[in-house]
């Protein structure tokens, strides 16, 4: 059985298992198969997300980004691309397409109160931080 491993910190390469290439338009989206599935261990969680380079460059990503698989999950991992890019995006079989980081579940028991703390922030909200 074939051990997989990343070669940098970050994560463990994921690349498509296409028989032949796969062309997105521009805004076009597909759930691209990895040929692979994994039993992951309980208290953990997959955490699929894009490459940064490809993102940067032709704009392909992650539309859920990033993406989450379950402990329980035994299906094969597939990678929900998008192409917000102008132009068209070629993935090639066996090329890499995200990246899968292994990482522990924190598990909070929610409790319902009358009243939050305060904070300086309170209840500003996106970009609401480092505003004078």
């Amino acid at each position: 059985m074939p051990r997989y491993q990343s070669d940098h910190a970050s994560g463990i390469d994921l690349a498509a298992a296409l028989d032949e290439p796969l062309v997105l338009a521009p805004f076009q989206r597909a759930g691209v198969p990895t040929g692979i599935a994994l039993e992951i261990p309980q208290g953990f969680e997959g955490q699929v997300r894009p490459r940064s380079g490809r993102a940067l460059d032709e704009g392909l990503t992650i539309i859920n980004s990033p993406g989450t698989i379950d402990a329980d999950y035994r299906g094969e991992i597939r990678v929900i691309l998008i192409n917000l890019g102008q132009q068209p995006v070629t993935i090639n079989p066996g090329e890499r397409i995200a990246q899968l980081v292994i990482a522990p579940v924190a598990h909070a028991e929610l409790v319902e109160v009358e009243k939050l703390a305060s904070t300086k922030r309170g209840a500003g909200g996106i970009g609401h931080t480092g505003r004078a």
